[in-house]
């Protein structure tokens, strides 16, 4: 028996007002209970307990024992009773990590909608291309995207949505050089590569009214590995290229760019959210997922351009 379960014995033989008594509340022999408090005193040299045939009573070092017994025992119960409640309530500080531009435009407003529903729950959020190591870097869930399933891993990976990629170009671009109507068309323009995590850099797959069709993009005046650059560098009238769906909108809304093959979506992209463990889920990461799975694929739905080629979720 350790230092806490004697400590607790010794409580509870007080508080029965014998040994017999508190070996019955903690299902223990009478001798085991004894025996404890014996050690218990042996360990801290002093006697805490007067015992005789007919009552046991406390010593004036058993009582100053017995008042912080009563702290630490109230203390071990107010952790476990958090722990628990972990389960059930959200709560505490809740670690996201999402790759920057989905994040800002997707996760960020997700994140202030989540908070107006679970106020006691404090999100540090974290943007960035690098995809992190959950547990050595301490986040409670990643947002990841990527083309195919993810690999497996250590951790437990929770589909969200689904995005694409579009083609985009400059009004000055499409007036100076035309604007194609076939994939095939594309060859008479020039071009500009992503290379990117979401984005092949050699080619574009695009799916349309004709099914999947593919662009071999075989050379380029301009290759960047962020859709944020390559759509200034798009605005600029440099070519055509391709963004994510969340990066272009805004430059779409505003009449900077404009959609290239409007019927036509290449690079579909899986989201997932990424976490370490299923087992023990605490109620911040669960109802976090949750609200992900909610929320995510209605905001890329309202985004959605009109279009004649049917989503698959």
């Amino acid at each position: 028996m350790d230092t806490f379960q004697k400590m607790k014995a010794f409580a509870r033989v007080v508080e029965a007002g014998g040994f017999t008594a508190a070996a019955a509340r903690l299902d223990l022999t009478a001798g085991q209970v004894s025996r404890a408090v014996t050690e218990l005193e042996q360990r801290l040299r002093t006697r805490l307990l007067y015992r005789t045939t007919r009552k046991i009573v406390l010593t004036e070092a058993g009582k100053r024992y017995l008042h912080r017994c009563y702290q630490i025992l109230d203390y071990v119960d107010e952790a476990e009773a958090e722990a628990s409640n972990a389960h059930v309530l959200p709560s505490g500080r809740l670690r996201v990590h999402a790759t920057a531009s989905f994040g800002q435009h997707y996760v960020m407003p997700a994140v202030m909608r989540y908070q107006k529903r679970y106020p006691h729950v404090a999100v540090e959020l974290t943007l960035s291309q690098h995809v992190p190591d959950l547990l050595e870097e301490g986040y409670d869930v990643s947002v990841q995207l990527s083309r195919t399933e993810l690999p497996s891993s250590s951790s437990v990976a929770v589909r969200v949505g689904n995005s694409y990629s579009i083609l985009c170009a400059s009004p000055s671009y499409l007036a100076d050089r035309g604007t194609p109507s076939s994939v095939a068309a594309l060859a008479d323009h020039t071009c500009l590569q992503t290379t990117s995590l979401t984005l092949p850099s050699s080619r574009w797959d695009l799916d349309g009214p004709n099914g999947r069709e593919v662009f071999e993009l075989h050379s380029s005046p301009f290759r960047v590995n962020i859709a944020e650059a390559m759509a200034f560098a798009l605005r600029d009238g440099l070519g055509i290229g391709a963004l994510p769906l969340w990066t272009a909108l805004p430059w779409l809304r505003d009449g900077t760019l404009i959609r290239v093959l409007p019927t036509y979506r290449l690079s579909e992209m899986q989201i997932h959210a990424l976490y370490p463990s299923r087992e023990y889920l605490d109620a911040k990461i669960r109802s976090w997922i949750d609200f992900l799975r909610e929320s995510v694929p209605q905001m890329i739905d309202d985004d959605e351009p009109a279009t004649n080629i049917p989503r698959s979720h």
